[in-house]
């Protein structure tokens, strides 16, 4: 009785590569070349770090003594305009990183919960994105004809369309309820054709591998060859575009704050945080500095990350 061809049977072949017992596995190997970047090490340090900060914050915040949302009168000194008491923005034993100018507010707490409502709006709508970009893109990429037209012109008009007018237009027009969700679905609404545009072009090239043809003879259905052939072999794609959407995400959801159409007061935000600093940053530079440099190395270490990722899956080492 012979053996139907399988994905994995031909992909080893084509690697040279033995399928049981001859060396790492791709995973195995993408991880062991990222290990040794030191670059990767204390990027996806710093992802764990803020992610644990943001998932943490309430118990970070009881921990520091301040929450997000009271003021320290005594922190600050209204004879100087409200600046805060002490150097460095009155960094110390009872406020970690800080105060904000005049009221007084905790900038560590209100950095950890900023960092939660960024992060949350990023994964949601990298999530969001992702699936829309998946499905419509392996249905432009993999069936073809008159969805594939549909898809793709829809693609490029959005694709072409001033993304950013639009989305300051809209949410400025909208009510502030709710607005973090509604930053998701903008941002999904506007970010999905670039996923789609990507896994159309990978699941145009999948559908005419071996490994598909062999599911065809074997009498697969288009739909079970989707699943089991073409999704599967797309994975190392939509991981490394998930990872380089996020820092995008959080960057949008950054300027949209600072432009006052994002996240509304009194929630944390740290686009906002920079943005109310920026008539402070000559007196009280930490102020600026704080919120700027989590908000850069945050975006910095999922961008390295991502890269990382990306030349790790295509060619096996990353530098």
């Amino acid at each position: 009785m012979t053996t139907t061809p399988t994905q994995l049977a031909v992909a080893a072949e084509e690697k040279g590569s033995p399928l049981n017992g001859g060396g790492p596995t791709s995973a195995r190997r993408v991880i062991h070349t990222m290990r040794r970047s030191p670059a990767v090490l204390f990027s996806a340090g710093f992802i764990v770090l803020i992610a644990l900060m943001a998932i943490f914050a309430p118990l970070l915040v009881q921990l520091s003594g301040w929450g997000p949302y009271e003021y320290d009168a005594n922190a600050v000194n209204p004879d100087l305009g409200g600046l805060p008491h002490g150097s460095l923005g009155g960094i110390g034993a009872d406020h970690w990183l800080g105060v904000e100018p005049q009221s007084g507010r905790d900038i560590f707490a209100r950095i950890a919960y900023g960092g939660r409502v960024s992060l949350s709006i990023a994964v949601s709508a990298t999530l969001l994105t992702t699936f829309i970009g998946v499905v419509l893109g392996t249905v432009a990429g993999f069936f073809g004809g008159v969805a594939d037209q549909i898809i793709s012109r829809l693609m490029d008009f959005l694709m072409a369309f001033p993304s950013l007018i639009f989305m300051i237009a809209l949410l400025s027009a909208l009510p502030a309820g709710n607005r973090p969700v509604l930053l998701v679905l903008v941002l999904s609404v506007f970010g999905w054709p670039y996923m789609a545009r990507v896994i159309r072009g990978q699941s145009m090239s999948i559908k005419n591998r071996e490994f598909v043809e062999a599911a065809y003879a074997s009498g697969a259905s288009k739909l079970q060859i989707v699943f089991r052939e073409v999704l599967p072999n797309l994975t190392g794609t939509i991981i490394v575009m998930c990872t380089l959407s996020v820092p995008g995400y959080i960057g949008t959801e950054a300027g949209l704050s600072f432009l006052g159409v994002g996240v509304t007061p009194p929630t944390a935000s740290w686009g906002q945080m920079i943005a109310a600093a920026v008539p402070w940053y000559a007196t009280d530079p930490m102020f600026f500095m704080v919120p700027g440099t989590f908000l850069f190395l945050t975006v910095l270490s999922f961008t390295v990350f991502g890269d990382h990722l990306s030349k790790a899956i295509d060619t096996g080492e990353a530098r």
